[in-house]
Order: C-alpha cells, then structure tokens, then sequence
C-alpha cells in the first residue's frame, strides 16, 4: 500500500498537514496532497481540522525517538488526527510502547496497514477524540457501529485477533527455533559432508587414474605381441602355404622362391633391424593385395613413400577422439559470458524442450552423461524424478530394477561434484515412485511440477486471468527461477525487468505518474526521466530512477501522462510477450489480438530493438516480431 492510499481516506475535513518528522525522512513526495490542503513543518497543537506526521522505527538518525512520537501525543487537542509512520517491519512492530500514551492521551487508533517502501513498512491513522468512534475497514470507510456496539465490536475483535496472532506466534518461534537447531547441526555435517564428497572424487581421480595405466599399460604389451606375430616366420610361411593352397595354379610355382627367400632373409642384417626379409614383404604383401585391405605391415614402404609408423594404440586414440565428438553432436553449449542458465539434465523430452526457450539444456544419457558434464561445464545437473519414472533412457532409475542406470548416475553426480557443480533433484512426483534417488546426495531438492509454457495456452479459451497466473506463478520461468535461486545462477525472471520512458513537467504530472507505476501488478524496474526531482517515493518503493539509456531488456513509454493506463496494462503485455516470443508487443487500428502483424503503435518493445534506432513501420520488414494486444478481454 502506498502512503496516499491511507492517507487520503482521512483527509476530509482536513485544511492543514503538520509534519513533524525529526529524522532524515523528507515526506513531502510522498504525500501529493490535494490542493486544499497545506503542508507545514515544525512543532505546534494539533487541533481540528489539522492532520500530524510522526515516524517512529530503529534508526533514530532516519525515523526519529519514541521520545519524540511521545511529545507529539501530547500537543494533541480534540479533533486533531495523526500518521504514525513505523520503520519497523510488521512482525516487529513494538506497538507496546506506544500504547498506554495513545489512551493516556485519549487517541484512538482508527486503521492501521502495511506500506510498500524500503524504510517504512507500516502506519496508523488516530484520532484525539473524547467519545468513542467506529473503527474503520481495511478501504478506509468508517464500520456502521456506534457507541456500545462498536464497544463490543473493538473487545471481540481484540480478543480473536489475539488468539489467532498467539498461536501464529508462537508457530513462528518454533520454526525459528527448529531453523536454528538446524543450521547448528548442520554446519558440522556440511563441512564433513563436503569433506567427504572431496574425498570421494579425489578416490574415484585415482582409481580411474590406476584403471587408465593399467588399460594403457596392456594395450602396449598387445602391440608387442601382435608385432612379434606379425614379423614371426611361421606366421609367414603359414600364409605363403594357404595361399598356394587356395590358388594351386597361380601361387605354387611361386611357392619354393618364396620359402628359400625368407629362408635367406633370415640371415640379412636387415632382417636384423627390421624383422622383416624382403621376399616376406614382397609375399606379404601380393597376400594381403588379394583381399580388400591395401594396408602394409608396420616398418613397410609403398609406391616409393616412406613407411607410416603409427601403432595400434594412436589409431585407437583417433577413434576414441572421433566416438567422443559423436556423442555431443547437437548439443548446445554457452561460449560467451553467461546471462543465462545452463543445464545439464536427466530430463524428460517435454521437460527439456520447455526450458531450452530460456536455458541451455543438454539431456545427459546414460553413455554420455559424464561426457556432457566434463564439455559443457554445467551451472548444475538436474534429475527430473518422472524422467527416471516413465519412459526413456533413465526409466526406471532409482527403483531398485535397474542396478546399472542407479550406478550410472551414481557417477554422473560424482563427475558433476568433481567439477565444483550443484546438483539438484526436481521432485515432480512422490518420492516412492523412485526411493533410491533420495538416498543420494544433493545440493538442493525442488519440489514443484515442471510448470506451464505459456505459449501452450489458449488465450481464448483459457482466458486472460489464466495467463496471467501462469505467468506469476505457475510458468516454465518461474520454475527456472526457483533453481536458479538454489543454485546461485543467473535468474530467468530478470528478463521480465521493464523500463517506463517518462518526461513529467509538473506536480501532477509526477503524481500521476507514480500512482501508475505503483500501482501496476507487473512493477518497472526503473522509470528513466529528464529530471528525476520529485520522485522520491518511486526509489523508496524500490523502483530505480535515473536519466540516460533504460538498461532493463523490455522499455514502455509513457511519455503521454494523460493516457489512461490500468494496473494490469504491463501485467498483460509481458504475457503477450512470452506467449508469442515476440520483439515488439503494441495495438494496431482494427484492434487485433493475440495475433502477429506486419505493423503496429508499440506499448512494449525489445531495448536492442529500441536501441537500433529504425522507425516502427521498418521492423517487420527487418525481420522482428511484432503482436498485436488490443487491452480487451475475449468475450
């Protein structure tokens, strides 16, 4: 709620607003008091027809002293009302103290709400009256009770309020309690956890270390082996006599040169070196010419070209390099600074395909998760529990049916901690559909659906009001956010942020102005202005105001104030927008709706797209996206 929105209800009969604010806070931009109404500052009675600003919180230095609020009660005269402005959030309002001086003082307490800025959370609205006066609903209208009744009405309300606000209470200090206990607990388990994981990778470094010596090791005595084979006499002799034997024609007269040949290579020095005679080669070769394989033994030459002294073990290096690349063939990677998400996944295909509209996603299989891991460097590895409950790769993983998919991704969260990653269970079902998932250890569990795409709505048929929950809460990104919150990437929803283009010339200009921008159920980031002088009460809502370039990734211009603009209006045109993928979203003269056109008056707009400069009637030619939005709900 803003200032005004409580205010203004009490003004009635008002001509004077005394502010008596001793800290830093300076109100006046947030009043836009009527222009009936005066404002003044400094110390003086408080009598009827006149309204008092007091502020009281835990910064004496910005909110001021309870000695101070105190002192104004007691300048309070009958009819006199007054603002008291808390610094302090709800929960931790010390009412209490103030209590006994407002009935001391004969003030009654006639509405009190929560505010919407940085450094004031709460006010009060009381009056200086001798009798007892209705109290006021939470829109600020006066109850319709009098005397006894609203006497039996304040001691009724008093009493089940109490209860309820007792029993939240105390449910409040217990979770405080279990919060504590548990952060004590686990900050010891945590770091014998995280020792353990160490640990744990630093076993499996080594143990496949001494896996890849061993491998390496046997594959050189194999070459050895196959060496001595090949460059072994019988070997060749016994291939001399299969050959005459299949060709008796052809190869047997050959067959005696051949033989007194290796006999006499024997003696060679080059045999020797080699370990291969020169009629073997001849005979090795004119063999293997008469199958499909042109190759020559190692140490050979062909056509006058030196011989190739590759072994078997870099011709299985080359393979093991081209299966390698096979396995991340289409897959996406982040090769820039990442603004983005990215993910590794054990995913279902629905899963993956929704969230790659505002992530990188790799679906890790279950040859190649660990491959994935290493190339890609993931933010974190996801495990969807549906896709290890129905079909696909994983199915049946973690359900005891399937040993080797449970030890596959046993190692796969092994690789992606070894890497410095999180890893994370998205819990979409119940978590005995696959018990043995929650036996492993992760860095953070989801418990949420995979949300809804917005563009797999209707708009016609669901309605304007469902995409607007679906987006809020319910939506793919919303989803992306939550994970990304645990796992301390970037956040999705930052490209919802919206700029507001503004040029106020005057008081009420800027008091139209902020009541829009607050007001909107999609809040702007930031307004950009030529001079942001009177817009105090946007930056104490948290809304950045500033001059120069917008900076958020989505810009509105509300240049022209006197439009009118309803509370949904940014609201709608961020859900057009994630609907239709759109660059530009805005309305056209034949008020089309939820449909792409070649050319429209722009209400939400792309910066880049903003940036470039181009007149709106050239983007659709330039390639962009435009959709139409009419405002209007589908009848």
């Amino acid at each position: 709620m803003r200032l005004t929105d409580l205010l203004h209800p009490h003004l009635d009969g008002v001509t004077t607003v005394v502010d008596a604010t001793d800290g830093g806070l300076d109100l006046e931009p947030y009043l836009h008091l009527p222009g009936d109404v005066a404002l003044h500052q400094g110390e003086r009675d408080i009598g009827e027809s006149e309204l008092v600003l007091v502020s009281y919180g835990p910064d004496p230095a910005l909110h001021g002293t309870e000695t101070d609020c105190l002192a104004v009660l007691h300048r309070m005269r009958p009819g006199g009302r007054g603002l008291i402005l808390f610094g302090h959030h709800g929960p931790e309002l010390p009412y209490h103290r103030l209590l006994d001086a407002l009935v001391a003082h004969h003030c009654q307490v006639l509405r009190a709400a929560p505010l919407d800025y940085e450094h004031l959370h709460a006010g009060a609205v009381f009056v200086r009256t001798d009798e007892l006066l209705p109290p006021h609903d939470w829109s600020g209208r006066p109850v319709p009770a009098e005397g006894f009744a609203t006497a039996l009405r304040i001691a009724d309300e008093y009493v089940l309020a109490d209860l309820v606000s007792r029993s939240l209470r105390a449910r409040v200090l217990d979770l405080e309690r279990d919060a504590e206990e548990a952060e004590r607990a686990r900050g010891p388990a945590h770091e014998d956890g995280l020792a353990e994981r160490l640990a744990a990778a630093v076993r499996e470094k080594d143990r496949l270390a001494a896996a890849l010596h061993r491998a390496r090791d046997r594959v050189g005595l194999l070459e050895a082996r196959v060496a001595m084979l090949e460059g072994s006499t019988s070997l060749r002799v016994g291939r001399a006599l299969v050959s005459a034997a299949r060709s008796p024609r052809r190869e047997a007269t050959r067959l005696p040169r051949e033989l007194y040949g290796l006999w006499r290579g024997r003696a060679t020095s080059h045999q020797a070196s080699t370990g291969v005679a020169p009629g073997a080669r001849e005979l090795y070769v004119r063999l293997r010419g008469r199958g499909t394989s042109r190759s020559v033994p190692p140490g050979t030459a062909s056509k006058g070209r030196p011989a190739s002294r590759s072994t078997a073990s870099e011709t299985v290096a080359r393979e093991a390099v081209s299966d390698a690349r096979l396995h991340l063939a289409y897959r996406a990677f982040a090769s820039m600074p990442r603004d983005r998400l990215v993910i590794a996944g054990v995913l279902t295909e629905a899963t993956a395909a929704h969230l790659a509209a505002d992530a990188v996603v790799n679906r890790a299989l279950p040859h190649d998760g660990r491959l994935v891991v290493q190339r890609t460097d993931p933010d974190a590895l996801v495990v969807q529990l549906s896709a290890c409950t129905g079909d696909g790769p994983w199915a049946l993983t973690g359900t005891g049916l399937a040993p080797d998919l449970d030890r596959r991704l046993a190692e796969l969260i092994t690789e992606t901690r070894a890497a410095g990653r999180s890893c994370v269970l998205w819990r979409d079902g119940p978590a005995s559909a696959a018990p043995a998932l929650t036996r492993l250890a992760w860095d953070a569990v989801l418990d949420a659906d995979a949300g809804v795409r917005l563009a797999s709505l209707d708009p016609a048929a669901d309605g304007r009001q469902r995409l607007r929950e679906v987006f809020r809460a319910d939506s793919t990104r919303v989803r992306l956010s939550q994970l990304a919150r645990r796992i301390g990437a970037p956040d999705p929803l930052d490209e919802r942020r919206v700029c507001v283009l503004a040029a106020p010339q005057d008081r009420a200009d800027i008091a139209r102005l902020t009541a829009q921008v607050l007001d909107q159920k999609h809040r702007p980031c930031e307004v950009v202005v030529p001079d942001p002088t009177g817009l105090d009460e946007l930056a104490a809502a948290g809304v950045t105001v500033r001059t120069g370039a917008p900076l958020a990734p989505w810009v509105a211009d509300w240049t022209d104030l006197t439009e009118d603009r309803p509370d949904t209006l940014l609201l709608d045109l961020m859900c057009a927008q994630e609907y239709s993928g759109a660059d530009a979203v805005g309305s056209t003269p034949a008020a089309d709706d939820y449909t792409f056109v070649p050319e429209l008056r722009p209400l939400l707009v792309r910066r880049s797209l903003l940036a470039s400069g181009a007149p709106p009637e050239t983007w659709a030619r330039q390639g962009h996206r435009l959709f139409a939005w009419c405002g209007k709900e589908p009848t």
